[in-house]
C-alpha cells in the first residue's frame, strides 16, 4: 500500500525527474496512481483553503519544465506553482542560476477557469524572463505582489496572446501539504507546500 512517505522517498534525489531512470519513472507513476486513488479531497476546487498558496515542485514528467534543467551552463533551482484562488490565477516560477550574479527567473502567469470539481482550463497571459537582481526578485510571494500592482520589469516582460498558450490542469490528490496534478500534455506534477 503506497502512502505519501513511500512516494516522497521514491522521488527523493531525482532532481524533479531529471535524474530518474525509466524503471524509477515507472515505479513513481505507479505510486502516484495509487495515492490518487486515495485522494482525501475528491473535490479540490471546493477546498480553496487547501489549494491556495505557493507550491514547490518535487517531481514532474513535464518535458517543458525538465528541459529548463538541460541548458548548458544553467542550473535549475526551485520551481513553484503559486495558486491564487480568489483571483483565479496561477503563476509558474522557475529559478535558474549560472555564473555568480547571473541568477535568473522564468515565469508565466495565467488565469484559470473551473470546468469540473477537479479540472481548470488555463489561459497563459504573461511571461517574465530576466535576472533576479534586475527585477529585485526575493521570493515568489514578493514577485507576485509586484506583478499584481502592474509593474513592468527590467526583463523580457511580455503579454501572451496566442491561442496555443492554453491548457488544462487537474488536481488528482490534495491534502494540507501535498498536491498531485495532471496536465494536458500528459504531464504529472507532485508538489509540496511548507
Amino acid at each position: 500500500m503506497v502512502n505519501k512517505a513511500t512516494l516522497l522517498e521514491a522521488i527523493a534525489g531525482k532532481n524533479r525527474g531529471l535524474l530518474a531512470t525509466e524503471t524509477e519513472k515507472t515505479a513513481i507513476l505507479a505510486a502516484v496512481a495509487q495515492l490518487e486513488d486515495r485522494n482525501p479531497t475528491p473535490r479540490p476546487l471546493e477546498a480553496p483553503d487547501l489549494l491556495e498558496g505557493n507550491w514547490r515542485l518535487l517531481y514532474t514528467t513535464s518535458s517543458d519544465l525538465l528541459n529548463l534543467g538541460r541548458f548548458p551552463l544553467w542550473q535549475l533551482g526551485q520551481i513553484y506553482q503559486c495558486i491564487r484562488t480568489a483571483d483565479a490565477k496561477i503563476y509558474n516560477i522557475a529559478e535558474v542560476s549560472s555564473l555568480p550574479y547571473l541568477e535568473g527567473i522564468i515565469s508565466v502567469g495565467a488565469r484559470f477557469e473551473p470546468v469540473s470539481e477537479r479540472r481548470v482550463n488555463v489561459n497563459f497571459n504573461r511571461s517574465v524572463v530576466g535576472l533576479q537582481r534586475l527585477i529585485k526578485y526575493q521570493s515568489p510571494t514578493n514577485f507576485i505582489q509586484q506583478i499584481e500592482t502592474g509593474k513592468k520589469f527590467a526583463a523580457l516582460d511580455f503579454n501572451i496572446q496566442s491561442r496555443e498558450q492554453r491548457g488544462w490542469l487537474e488536481t488528482t490528490y490534495l491534502d494540507e501539504n501535498l498536491r498531485i496534478g495532471r496536465g494536458n500534455k500528459d504531464s504529472v506534477f507532485v508538489l509540496t507546500k511548507p
